[in-house]
């Protein structure tokens, strides 16, 4: 740690006399002044460095000799934030647990402003939602649709299937009038648009018996009732086949990618429905059903809630460490890593709480607690809402800047929507970000300028608990793809993925399925994309080696 500050602090002293000798240049009379000013300046600067530096050892050192600290690292003159590739995790974090403990190392956490606060906001109201064809992996660009323009539909009808896939069934999530069915390129239909009533009606269902009724039967429901698609088969990312049957059923319990919504907020007062769906699903599998637990520790993750704790009829894994732990994919190739021919279902809490609910009380229920966040929001809080909410419904005077991009999803993994358009069947999230496409003095030279950055050149790198106000610039263009090491140093999976991207471009079909494609998807690489100098973009390439390992069966 010290030694990492002290490079950090050598690395701006260097940019700042860079700076001194690069402005005396501009004038020749003053120039030897400047030169003179600025060699005191950095030599004063230096020596108050050394002096602190070596202050700051001693006193950890003198912590550790006095028994306060086993190690010192907790006593500083700096304040303290959690390394991002380095350091030892507590072996036994959380107390009052069954399951293993995972401690990774790898990782990366990117603090930002405009955190939700748990509250939900009772002034915004959703009018019009949409189900969206192409949010489906594999889907028929054309489905077949059974409902028309002017149709009453309730929550649960069927509005279209997949011409490939009939028996899977999409389904309408709030009641309401269809006003619109929209295409795009090649007539595929992107939108069917839904006004919602303001009092909603549900399709009543003939629940089967989940505990005496046949897998067979179960299946058939799930269909009809529209449940199926809530379904993700690894690998691919696709929805299962109706013959399809899961080695595995996973689900993560907290989400650790920037922003992300507080999954033990969203459960709160949700028990009852969450048992029953994890109940169903042990009825669905030839393996077993998996919880991933959040086992990070201090004050930003003192809390786990009872719902998961006291969850029956599951085996749970804690994991501990930076981001992308919480990702599904970085769970399951600790516990199960996916094989070339496995099939392994992945849903969401939320998604269990749809599938509970079907069972408990006979509807399809599309409820979703959105989190709207980021630094450009008002007041960063939680809409409850239903699948496919209107984004400018969501969003309508909520928007404080002005030139802002809208992200479906977080930063790193979510899709660019505007204000027309609509949240995926998959989003809980919302965030609004400031766009960079204004010119900054010395760009991403300038030292002083807070960024979240794996790098310790800026300044902010020595305050770990510091939060950005980030926009959307790459700070810098696509450039070759070198050899750097960074994206093992984020990535804890055993797993080469530059060496992985790269045979996906040359489309080396054995070394793709060699080094691992099949456990991952786009959400699982999008920290590399954070962290690489070359600007690749990595989630576009792993979904075109996932579609080519596909096509080749």
């Amino acid at each position: 740690m010290l030694k990492r500050r002290f490079s950090s602090l050598l690395s701006i002293l260097f940019i700042l006399l860079f700076s001194i000798s690069a402005s005396a240049q501009t004038s020749a009379g003053d120039s030897t002044n400047y030169m003179t000013y600025g060699i005191v300046a950095i030599a004063a600067l230096l020596f108050l460095a050394v002096i602190t530096f070596v202050s700051d050892n001693l006193l950890m050192i003198q912590a550790k000799r006095m028994g306060v600290d086993e190690d010192g690292s907790n006593y500083s003159i700096f304040p303290k934030g959690k390394d991002n590739t380095e350091g030892d995790f507590v072996e036994d974090a959380v107390t009052h647990k069954d399951g293993e403990m995972h401690n990774l190392k790898q990782g990366f956490d990117i603090p930002l402003q405009g955190v939700a606060e748990n509250v939900i906001a009772n002034d915004i109201q959703v009018n019009t939602f949409a189900v969206q064809p192409t949010n489906f992996k594999g889907i028929s660009p054309i489905p077949k649709v059974v409902v028309a323009v002017g149709d009453e539909v309730k929550a649960g009808d069927h509005l279209f299937f997949d011409k490939k896939n009939p028996d899977v069934k999409y389904v309408a999530p709030v009641s309401g009038e269809i006003i619109a069915i929209n295409r795009g390129a090649k007539r595929a239909i992107t939108e069917v648009v839904i006004l919602a009533d303001k009092e909603q009606s549900f399709r009543s269902f003939d629940v089967p018996n989940y505990e005496t009724c046949s897998r067979k039967e179960l299946v058939d429901f799930l269909l009809d009732s529209g449940a199926w698609v809530h379904f993700t088969q690894r690998p691919f990312g696709v929805t299962p086949a109706t013959t399809d049957v899961p080695e595995n059923i996973f689900i993560s319990t907290f989400d650790t990618a920037p922003l992300a919504p507080d999954l033990d907020f969203i459960i709160d007062g949700n028990g009852e429905a969450f048992q029953r769906g994890l109940d169903v699903l042990t009825k669905l599998t030839t393996g077993h059903v998996h919880l991933g637990m959040d086992g990070r520790t201090g004050p930003k993750n003192p809390y786990v809630s009872p719902v998961y704790k006291e969850a029956k009829n599951v085996r749970k894994h804690w994991f501990n460490g930076l981001h992308p732990i919480g990702n599904v994919g970085v769970q399951i190739h600790h516990v199960d890593p996916i094989a070339p021919s496995s099939k392994v279902w992945t849903l969401s809490v939320q998604d269990v709480l749809t599938i509970g609910d079907l069972f408990l009380i006979g509807q399809y229920n599309a409820k979703r607690t959105i989190a709207l966040t980021g630094a450009e929001l008002g007041k960063p809080r939680y809409v409850e809402t239903y699948i496919g909410a209107k984004i400018e419904d969501l969003l309508k005077g909520q928007i404080e800047g002005e030139n802002t991009r809208i992200i479906a999803g977080d930063v790193l993994s979510g899709r660019t929507k505007t204000m027309d358009g609509y949240l995926n069947f998959n989003d809980d999230q919302i965030t609004v970000m400031a766009e960079g496409n204004e010119v900054a003095f010395l760009g991403w030279l300038n030292p002083f300028k807070g960024k979240p950055s794996v790098s310790k050149t800026y300044p902010s790198g020595l305050f770990g608990d510091m939060k950005y106000r980030a926009d959307t610039n790459t700070n810098g263009e696509h450039r070759a793809f070198v050899v750097t090491g960074q994206y093992e140093k984020v990535l804890p999976m055993d797993i080469m993925p530059q060496a992985l991207m790269k045979s996906i471009l040359v489309q080396d079909f054995e070394k793709m399925e060699g080094l691992g494609i099949h456990e991952l998807l786009e959400e699982d690489i999008a920290i590399c994309e954070f962290v690489c100098t070359s600007k690749q973009p990595l989630q576009k390439i792993l979904r075109q080696g996932l579609d080519f390992v596909q096509d080749q069966g």
